[in-house]
C-alpha cells in the first residue's frame, strides 16, 4: 500500500469515528427537516347547463378507467318510518338490473369483461360507480347511464335485500362494542334523529318497490349529480362523451338538505345489561360542530393532544400508566353539513369498570383546566401533517377530495390551505376551544357489560337509565298465531306422518342422530360446497361439523352450552345465535314427532299444490312457533315446512325418503328463503343411536 493510500484510510477512519462519537443518544435530539412542498395534478371541474357537475383526472399508469356518480340525497331523506331504505334502495339498484337486462343478465356481462358496476346508499347520497379496462369502455359505459338513469328494481332482488338487511337486525345484538356504537349515536342524536335511528324488521316490510322507484324520481336529476371519472382517457374526448351523453338530460328537483333535529341524551348514566361478557364497553357522548366552524382546525389539534393515538394524553394515562385498556380514544367530531358528537370510548376488563369511568372522566376535566404543553402542541401538529401527506398522495385521492367539497359546498382549495391552518393553531387556541366545546357536566355516559361483574353496582355514579336493545318481532312478516286447540283432521294428518315415517314406538326408540351430507350453501360471493356431520341428541344437543375451504368449524348447542371452534380458536355463540339454533331444534319435524303432546296443537288448514302432488296443510304449534306442515293425504308424506324467522319465511322442500333401522327418513333437503333458494342438503348417510360420549357436546 503506498502512502496515499494510507492517508485515504486514516482520512476515512477519522471520518469514521467522529460520525460515532457524534451519534445521538436520545430520540428526542434527532433533528427532522421541515416536510417538502408537494402537489398533486387536481382535477378539472365542468359545469353542465342543466347543472350537473363533472371532474376529471387522467391518469395512464395502468389502462384503466374509475367512473362515480355522487347522488345528493340518502337515509336522511327517507321517512323514519321506513328506516333502513336506502340501504335496500342501494344493495337492489344494480342488482335489479334494467329494463332491457336483470341483474343475473348484467353479471355475466361484466364478469366476462372483469369489469364492475355497483350501487350503493348512505346517510346523504348514493352512488353508481364503474371500474373497467379502457378497451372496454365502450361497451360498458353505456350499461352504466342505463342503470344510472332507467333501473328496473325487480322485485326478486328487492326481496333479497330485506332478507339480508334482518338477517343484520337478528344479529346486531351479538357483539357488544357494536351496540355500544349505535346506542352511542341514539344517546348523542336522539332516537329520531335519522342519524340516531335504526332499522327494525317492521321498517324493513314496509319498504316497497314503489317506494324505491319514486326515491329514484325524487333524487337522481342531473343537477343533484357529481360525475367524477378517473383514468386512461384524454380529458377533452371524455368531456365530449360525458357533455353527449348528459347535456340534454333536463333539470329536476333541487334537493335540499332536510330540517334535521339533534335531541340528545340528557346527562346521566345509562346502562345496558349484556351478561354473555368478561369486558365492559364504556362510552361518553354530548353534541359537537360542524366542519364549517372556525375553531375545527384548533378542535383537530386538541384532538390529537387528548386522545391522538398512543401519543395522546387518554393512551398515556389509561393504559401506559394505569393498565386499565388496550385502546382508548376520542375527541370533538365534526360532521360536514350536521354537528358531530364529542365522544369517548373504551373496553376495560369488568372489575375495573367503575375505575375506569372516574378515569375518563378525569381526563375530560384535565383536558378543560390543564394547559397543553409546547411538546404536546409540536407532536399533535407533526402527527396532523404527516398524516395528512397520505391523503392526497394519488390522484384518486385528490379526486375524491374535490367530490366531496363539491357536494358538501366546500372552496375547492380547502384541502390546500390545510396544512397552513393546522400550524397557525396556538396552544392559547387549543386551551379556549377546549373550554368552550367540551362540557364535562353535560355528559351522557353508556356502560354495556355485565354489572355482576363490576367491582361496584352503577348506581354508586348516580341514577342509572337502563337501555332495553330487545329486537321487536317483526312487524311486516305475517306471523300465524297458534290455534286455541287441535282439530280432528288435523290429529289426523299428524298420525298419518307418523305412520308414515315408521311408528310411535321407532320414533320414541330414536334417542339421538349422526347424519353425513354434502351441502350447498349461497352466498353473496356465490354457491359454496361442504361437506357436514350432524349429530343431535334428543331433545335438546346438536354438534355441527363443516368442512369449508378455510377450514374446519364446530357449532354446539347444548343445555347451557353454546360456542363454535374455527381455525380462529374457540369461542362462545352469542345469545341470539343460541335462541336461534335452540328454536331450529325444537321445530325440526322429527323433533316435533317424538315431542308431540297435549301442549301441542294440530289443525288442518286448505289443500295447496306442491308440484304434482296436491298436499294438505297442517299447522303444529309446538315450542318455538307456528309450523306449518304440508302433507300428502294419502300416504302421509312430508313433502314441505315453513315457519317465520327473523330472516323472514324459510321454507324446507323434502324429497327421496329412505329408511334407515325402523324409521323413514328424507335424504334430500331444499331451503329458501323469502323465495330465493338458500341451500341444499343431500345426505349420504344416518346413523341412528350412534355411541355418543361427554366430550361431544362438552366444552373444551
Amino acid at each position: 500500500m503506498n502512502r496515499h493510500s494510507i492517508r485515504a484510510m486514516l482520512m476515512l477512519l477519522m471520518s469514521l469515528a467522529g460520525i460515532a462519537s457524534a451519534q445521538v443518544t436520545d430520540h428526542r435530539e434527532i433533528k427532522t427537516p421541515p416536510l417538502r412542498k408537494f402537489s398533486i395534478p387536481q382535477p378539472k371541474r365542468i359545469v353542465l347547463p342543466n347543472g350537473m357537475v363533472i371532474f376529471l383526472q387522467e391518469d395512464h399508469e395502468l389502462p384503466l378507467i374509475k367512473g362515480r356518480a355522487t347522488i345528493r340525497g340518502g337515509e336522511r331523506d327517507s321517512p323514519a318510518d321506513k328506516a333502513g331504505m336506502n340501504n335496500i334502495y342501494g344493495m337492489s339498484w344494480r342488482t335489479g338490473g334494467t329494463a332491457s337486462q336483470t341483474g343475473d343478465q348484467l353479471d355475466e356481462f361484466l364478469d366476462a369483461r372483469a369489469a364492475r358496476v355497483e350501487t350503493s346508499g348512505g346517510s346523504d347520497a348514493s352512488s353508481v360507480s364503474l371500474d373497467v379496462l379502457k378497451a372496454d369502455f365502450d361497451t360498458v359505459f353505456p350499461i352504466w347511464v342505463e342503470i344510472l338513469r332507467k333501473p328496473e328494481f325487480r322485485q326478486e332482488k328487492i326481496d333479497l335485500a330485506k332478507t339480508q338487511s334482518n338477517t343484520a337486525i337478528s344479529r346486531r345484538n351479538d357483539d357488544p362494542g357494536t351496540i355500544l356504537g349505535r346506542e352511542l349515536l341514539k344517546l348523542g342524536y336522539g332516537a329520531d334523529s335519522p342519524y340516531g335511528r335504526h332499522t327494525e324488521y317492521a321498517t324493513i316490510a314496509s319498504i316497497t318497490r314503489d317506494d324505491l322507484l319514486a326515491f329514484h324520481r325524487r333524487t337522481v336529476h342531473p343537477n343533484n349529480i357529481i360525475l367524477s371519472f378517473i383514468g386512461d382517457f384524454n380529458t377533452a374526448q371524455m368531456e365530449k362523451r360525458l357533455r353527449d351523453t348528459f347535456a340534454s338530460w333536463p333539470r329536476g328537483p333541487q334537493m335540499a338538505k332536510p330540517a334535521l333535529t339533534f335531541a340528545g341524551a340528557k346527562p346521566g348514566v345509562y346502562s345496558i345489561s349484556k351478561e354473555d361478557v368478561t369486558q365492559a364497553n364504556i362510552a361518553m357522548v354530548h353534541a359537537g360542530i360542524e366542519r364549517s366552524n372556525p375553531d375545527y382546525f384548533a378542535l383537530t389539534v386538541m384532538n390529537e393532544i387528548f386522545g391522538g393515538g398512543f401519543s395522546g394524553r387518554l393512551m398515556q394515562t389509561l393504559r401506559s400508566a394505569r393498565g386499565l385498556t388496550y385502546g382508548v380514544g376520542g375527541g370533538v367530531g365534526a360532521g360536514w353539513d350536521h354537528p358531530g358528537l364529542f365522544r369517548l370510548q373504551m373496553a376495560t376488563k369488568s372489575g375495573t369498570t367503575l375505575e375506569s369511568i372516574e378515569a375518563l372522566r378525569g381526563e375530560v376535566n384535565r383536558l378543560v383546566t390543564a394547559p397543553v404543553t409546547e411538546a404536546e402542541m409540536a407532536q399533535a401538529k407533526e402527527s396532523i401533517l404527516n398524516a395528512f401527506v397520505f391523503t392526497m398522495d394519488t390522484r384518486e385521492k385528490a379526486l375524491n377530495q374535490q367530490v366531496l367539497l363539491e357536494m358538501y359546498g366546500f372552496p375547492s382549495d380547502y384541502y390546500t390551505k390545510y396544512p397552513s391552518m393546522i400550524e397557525k393553531v396556538s396552544a392559547e387556541d387549543v386551551q379556549r376551544v377546549a373550554k368552550t366545546y367540551v362540557h364535562p357536566d353535560r355528559l351522557a355516559v353508556l356502560v354495556v357489560g355485565n354489572e355482576k361483574e363490576f367491582e361496584k353496582p352503577l348506581s354508586t355514579l348516580g341514577t342509572v337509565t337502563p337501555i332495553d336493545i330487545t329486537i321487536p318481532e317483526p312487524g311486516g312478516a305475517k306471523k300465524s298465531a297458534a290455534p286455541a286447540a287441535s282439530n280432528d283432521e288435523g290429529r289426523a294428518l299428524f298420525a298419518k306422518v307418523m305412520d308414515f315415517v315408521g311408528g310411535q314406538a321407532a320414533v320414541n326408540a330414536v334417542r339421538s342422530t349422526r347424519t353425513v351430507a354434502a351441502m350447498s350453501m349461497m352466498t353473496p360471493q356465490g354457491n359454496m360446497s361442504v361437506d357436514a356431520t350432524l349429530i343431535v341428541q334428543y331433545p335438546s344437543s346438536m354438534r355441527q361439523e363443516m368442512t369449508l375451504p378455510m377450514g374446519t368449524m364446530t357449532t354446539v348447542i347444548a343445555p347451557g352450552v353454546g360456542y363454535a371452534i374455527t381455525p380462529m380458536g374457540t369461542q362462545d355463540l352469542p345469545a341470539s345465535r343460541r335462541d336461534a339454533a335452540v328454536i331450529d331444534m325444537k321445530t325440526d319435524f322429527l323433533h316435533i314427532l317424538r315431542t308431540a303432546n297435549e301442549k301441542y296443537t294440530f289443525t288442518a288448514g286448505g289443500m295447496e299444490k306442491i308440484g304434482d302432488v296436491d298436499t294438505r296443510i297442517l299447522e303444529i304449534s309446538p315450542e318455538g312457533g307456528v309450523v306449518r306442515w304440508y302433507i300428502e293425504p294419502a300416504t302421509g308424506r312430508l313433502l314441505r315446512t315453513v315457519r317465520t324467522t327473523q330472516m323472514g319465511e324459510t321454507t324446507t322442500d323434502y324429497s327421496e325418503w329412505k329408511k334407515f333401522g325402523s324409521v323413514q327418513l328424507p335424504t334430500v333437503a331444499k331451503i329458501s328463503r323469502n323465495g330465493e333458494a338458500a341451500g341444499e342438503a343431500r345426505v349420504s348417510t344416518i346413523e341412528i343411536n350412534p355411541a355418543l360420549d361427554a366430550t361431544t357436546f362438552g366444552k373444551p
